[in-house]
């Protein structure tokens, strides 16, 4: 008979030697605290994107929500209805947006600053917007660039203001989508910035937020989006497409919308109506 004490010096020999860790953790050198990431995030180059962006030129949110039907993928990519538009062009349409996803990420911080001066809190301010809650996607903009910006836990922060956010647009960038807050919205308003989001944010980001990561996946309105991955946002609101269905709904999309304004171009000759931009050919 094997003796309790052999099969605790057997028990420790397997476990140092890694013979009870998982194959999993083993693959990885027996360190199951690792770091890693398991979504893959592709790069793509200047002239695929300019590809992708014109074929979802002019396409609402419902035909592409239609074309992700039809691609299999009901209910994918629907953002949150809470995420709306912080303004309306019923005339020209300019709250329309469709582009190409930069993301980043903010969490709310750990970190309590005391009680200064005005100059002291100057220069806490400044080093706070450098180091701690910066903006290192506005590199990373070009034509097209949708910036989408997860900030779901950000209470009452406005990180989109009048000011960066016209900074961006100079950058490219067509309009903003965020699941956190923004403030100075009536001259976001009075500027026509496209702005999606879930709720008016006051206060300034430092001592209130950090970024956390850069063009990685983030979660948006209760939607996986990607760096690349397009986003199409109107009054109905905001739809991701995964990139690697980006042509297939598309052309689904394209054909579903040329349907829609033929049918109700009849009707408005039928009901002698003016045609509009949203029924001419």
């Amino acid at each position: 008979m094997i003796s309790k004490r052999v099969l605790v010096v057997v028990f420790l020999a397997n476990l140092t030697s890694g013979a009870l860790i998982p194959a999993a953790a083993q693959q990885q050198g027996g360190n199951m605290t690792q770091d890693r990431r398991f979504i893959s995030v592709n790069r793509y180059t200047p002239e695929d994107d300019e590809r992708v962006l014109k074929l979802y030129e002019g396409l609402r949110v419902a035909d592409v929500s239609d074309g992700m039907d039809m691609a299999g993928l009901q209910d994918v990519g629907l953002m949150d209805p809470d995420i709306k538009p912080l303004w309306r062009d019923v005339e020209e349409f300019k709250h329309v947006i469709s582009g190409l996803a930069v993301t980043v990420r903010y969490v709310p911080t750990n970190k309590r600053p005391e009680k200064m001066s005005a100059a002291e809190f100057r220069q806490w301010e400044g080093r706070w917007y450098r180091e701690i809650s910066p903006e290192p996607f506005v590199p990373l903009l070009r034509p097209g660039s949708i910036i989408v910006i997860d900030g779901e836990q950000d209470r009452d922060t406005g990180s989109i203001g009048s000011n960066n956010s016209l900074n961006w647009k100079t950058k490219g960038a067509r309009g903003i989508v965020t699941s956190g807050g923004a403030r100075d919205t009536d001259e976001l308003i009075k500027q026509k910035i496209p702005l999606y989001l879930k709720k008016i944010g006051r206060g300034i980001r430092p001592g209130r937020n950090e970024v956390e990561s850069v063009n990685q996946p983030v979660m948006c309105g209760g939607v996986l989006v990607r760096p690349g991955d397009v986003v199409v946002a109107d009054g109905d609101g905001v739809i991701v497409v995964p990139r690697e269905h980006a042509e297939e709904v598309a052309k689904a999309a394209r054909q579903i919308l040329e349907g829609d304004k033929a049918g109700r171009r009849k009707l408005y000759q039928q009901l002698g109506m003016p045609l509009d931009r949203t029924v001419e050919p």
